[in-house]
């Protein structure tokens, strides 16, 4: 990994800010979506012997508010002048709720700590990002971001392979208390960094030595039309993403069950493993490249891997066509936080725009299960895979058409124009 990023400036010799700190903080997050709720769903249903509908139940209750709160998480964020603040709130959070599930495991402990997480887990990456903005100059944002989402990434892959060690070796409950001592971790690593350090204007997307009044009204979000067109994206991709490995699982554990779990695991594990340098990838060469040329790579890598799915069903054929989604993925999650943070540029509202997106990348999951379990249901499993791959082309030409480049430069004035197109 290039260290350039990490060469400290005269401002951050003058605030006590080490990066080493935010690089530890981003190796101790933990990922509440890839991690925690498919180990919590296995635990509930094969160890606590809940029925299908109250796993199911808890997953729906939880990832609805989850997606409601979005947006007003990220204005609360933008509004918080201490972003070190929400994270904690969030860690404490975090660890609170899989303390109540190893404690309780009961339905209405876990419905509320499942709650609980899907809003903890919605905060974390958006908040990292907003702290990041307030530490690093413009010229080095690019560089630490992809180094922030290439940490997180390879944090993830020690997490869960800590989980599935510590669920094999340990009693079951083991696994949630593992989070709070991660949590412990993340809150130390946080704290090492000054709140001096942290530029409260650009934290939330103000430009540069902006000395105005305040963030932009709400409209900003609605008149800027790079910021919708990426949105709209953003949840058609996350729409033909989401059921894709499920479905694989699925059908796999119908036809070899002794192989679905194992084909799981390491699917995770290898995307994971794919998006470190992806990630790297973006935060090198972004600037130059630009960032719209990156998303096309990640939004071509989509139904192209819908379209393999139906070719084969060998189990190592389909591991190798999973490590697709760590491009696709792994692409997409390290430039988003860059698209953002130039499209809302000198507004102020950069987590809200954060928040906007999850909205829509959440709803477009949320949805895309319950298609695709109709059309595995009435049609079968190759219908589910190519309407998943067609939903992937149509957000590819949206992208392609409609979305004009957003990188500029790190130094140059707003880009008022690129907001507005």
């Amino acid at each position: 990994m290039d260290q350039d990023d990490t060469r400290p400036t005269l401002r951050s010799h003058r605030t006590g800010f080490r990066p080493v700190a935010l690089d530890a903080l981003n190796l101790a997050l933990v990922d509440v979506n890839g991690a925690i709720k498919p180990y919590l769903n296995v635990y509930l249903y094969v160890k606590r012997d809940w029925s299908d509908g109250a796993v199911g139940l808890v997953g729906t209750v939880a990832g609805l508010v989850g997606i409601l709160f979005q947006a007003p998480l990220g204005a609360a964020i933008d509004a918080v002048r201490d972003k070190r603040l929400v994270l904690l709130a969030a860690l404490i959070a975090l660890a609170l709720a899989t303390a109540v599930i190893a404690g309780a495991p009961h339905f209405w402990p876990v419905l509320i700590a499942s709650t609980v997480l899907a809003v903890a887990g919605a905060i974390l990456s958006p908040a990292v990002a907003a702290l990041t903005l307030g530490l690093v100059p413009r010229r080095q944002l690019t560089r630490r971001l992809g180094r922030n989402a290439a940490l997180e990434r390879t944090g993830n892959v020690v997490i869960a392979l800590l989980i599935g060690g510590i669920g094999w070796l340990l009693p079951d409950r083991a696994v949630f208390l593992l989070v709070p001592a991660l949590c412990i971790v993340a809150a130390a690593a946080l704290f090492a960094i000054p709140r001096r350090a942290i530029d409260a204007r650009r934290a939330r997307g103000e430009a540069e030595g902006d000395t105005g009044t305040g963030p932009a009204g709400l409209r900003t979000l609605l008149d800027n039309r790079p910021l919708i067109v990426f949105a709209v994206c953003v949840g058609l991709f996350h729409f033909a993403n989401a059921p894709l490995l499920t479905l694989v699982a699925q059908e796999v554990g119908r036809d070899r069950p002794d192989w679905s779990s194992v084909i799981v695991s390491v699917c995770i594990v290898g995307a994971q493993m794919v998006m470190v340098p992806m990630a790297i990838l973006v935060g090198r060469r972004a600037d130059c490249w630009g960032h719209k040329p990156l998303l096309l790579a990640a939004f071509v890598a989509l139904p192209l891997r819908a379209l393999l799915y139906t070719l084969w069903r060998d189990p190592i054929w389909l591991i190798a066509v999973q490590l697709l989604d760590g491009v696709g993925a792994g692409l997409l999650s390290a430039s988003k936080s860059l698209v953002l943070a130039d499209v809302m540029r000198g507004t102020g509202r950069y987590n809200l725009a954060q928040g906007l997106v999850g909205t829509l990348q959440g709803a477009g999951a949320a949805l895309s299960f319950v298609v695709a379990g109709s059309l595995v249901q009435h049609a079968g499993f190759q219908a589910a895979y190519l309407v998943c791959g067609g939903v992937a082309l149509l957000a590819l030409a949206l992208l392609w058409l409609a979305l004009p480049e957003t990188a500029t430069e790190r130094d140059g004035p707003e880009p008022a124009q690129a907001r507005n197109v």
